[in-house]
């Protein structure tokens, strides 16, 4: 017997290693359908390995003080070998996490991949989704730029708007009466170790919530219905090698799609990384147009849509609390006869595009001043046609949830087949 395998006999005696491979690669059968809408899921691995990587090399030259943060960011730039390409590749990767995520939960919606038996690893995928969104909000502030330190100051005085409670503990976030050192201490120790732990369970949770149930398929039919006289699923593939080296055709095509970002255009015109942000935290000076990354841009324009109540905004952050704990309820809302886009009606397309629509437009809304709609004409001025617009586009955003259990369940939809097609 050769050295490898009397060494992975004894590893195997201590630890599962065999066992561990065939249950969740080699052994693991995936549905032979898969197409180009289940890369993302891999992508969404790597760039969460990306990071990590690279935030531990930032944080190695790092300071969590008010007085040498910005300066040391710079000091990671100029003067740190290829810090300035770290630097890049974690500021970049911070919006392709969200891209690949919006993307990998839009596949969901339309291959229903959060319907039965798939309900708790939706619930565990949209966990990870609140805490990404924590850890870019904790993540934000580090630079203790410009945009940096005012953005925070805003989404922290949003929390001041609830009744009651609100200013305590919007003092509490902040660790103090106003964006501070505390403030930036405790920012950095949930964004380096407190939020990367919890997604990291989370991630480990989602892996074998998906391989106890299966993975889904663009047919939303299960594949464990016709398996052939050894168990194995007729409409299934083992994971490894073919969807192992399928994903590295998708991992090839993002990083070069990701290093031409990272080369060429790292602040992507002021979106991934913004200029005001190349301008050092001035608690005297505010910037004209505050504003959050995209990523949250959509859910900032649902905040700005509601108006207030009483002169206390508490409602908008109602209604943008509940635009991301809606998305929890998906599994139990939709009531249609199949899973699948490709077997649905007329109504739940019309839907779905609809708040992908809605979703955009908000997004685009959110990152503009609201003046920014001013160029369509006279009849209202800019600031109400901005705000029509994105009332209009909230309240498709909400419909698409709240009328779910109905819509779908009157939708005129195609009998699913038997088997898998190609």
């Amino acid at each position: 017997m050769s050295f490898a395998k009397l060494a992975l006999r004894w590893v195997d005696d201590r630890f599962p290693l065999s066992s561990f491979l065939k249950n969740h690669l080699t052994e693991y059968y995936a549905p032979k359908n898969f197409n180009f809408w289940y890369f993302f899921g891999s992508l969404a691995m790597l760039v969460l390995v990306i990071q990590i990587v690279t935030g531990i090399f930032l944080t190695m030259h790092y300071k969590p003080d008010a007085s040498q943060a910005f300066a040391s960011v710079e000091y990671i730039m100029r003067d740190v070998p290829l810090g300035w390409l770290i630097r890049y590749v974690h500021s970049t990767g911070a919006s392709m996490f969200f891209v690949v995520i919006y993307l990998h939960m839009f596949r969901a919606l339309m291959y229903g991949s959060y319907r039965k038996p798939r309900e708790l690893l939706w619930l565990f995928g949209m966990l990870i989704y609140l805490c990404l969104m924590a850890e870019a909000f904790f993540g934000y502030l580090l630079p203790w730029g410009q945009m940096s330190y005012w953005g925070a100051q805003v989404i922290i005085n949003l929390f001041a708007a609830i009744p009651f409670v609100g200013p305590d503990l919007a003092v509490w976030i902040r660790g103090d009466y106003v964006v501070s050192d505390a403030t930036l201490n405790r920012f950095f120790a949930f964004h380096v170790i407190a939020i990367p732990l919890v997604i990291l369970g989370l991630v480990t949770c989602h892996l074998v919530a998906l391989h106890e149930v299966g993975s889904n398929n663009p047919d939303g039919i299960d594949i464990k219905k016709h398996k052939d006289k050894s168990g194995k699923p007729l409409d299934g593939i083992p994971f490894h090698p073919y969807y192992t080296f399928k994903d590295l055709v998708g991992v090839v095509v993002f990083l070069m799609v990701f290093t031409l970002i990272v080369f060429f255009a790292p602040e992507m015109g002021g979106y991934f990384l913004e200029y005001n942000n190349f301008v050092p935290a001035d608690p005297l000076k505010t910037p004209d147009h505050i504003a959050p990354v995209w990523y949250f841009t959509p859910f900032y324009s649902i905040l700005r849509a509601i108006p207030p109540l009483f002169g206390s905004q508490f409602p908008g952050v109602i209604a943008m609390g509940l635009a991301v704990v809606v998305l929890f309820f998906m599994p139990w809302l939709d009531r249609g006869a199949v899973s699948s886009i490709r077997y649905r009606g007329v109504i739940y397309k019309s839907w779905l595009a609809s708040f992908v629509i809605s979703f955009l437009i908000l997004g685009y809304l959110g990152v503009k001043p609201t003046s920014v709609w001013g160029q369509f004409g006279n009849w209202l001025d800019g600031a109400d046609r901005a705000v029509v617009v994105a009332r209009v586009c909230t309240a498709s955003y909400f419909l698409f949830f709240f009328l779910m259990p109905w819509y779908t369940k009157i939708d005129k939809t195609k009998p699913e087949p038997e088997r898998v097609t190609s």
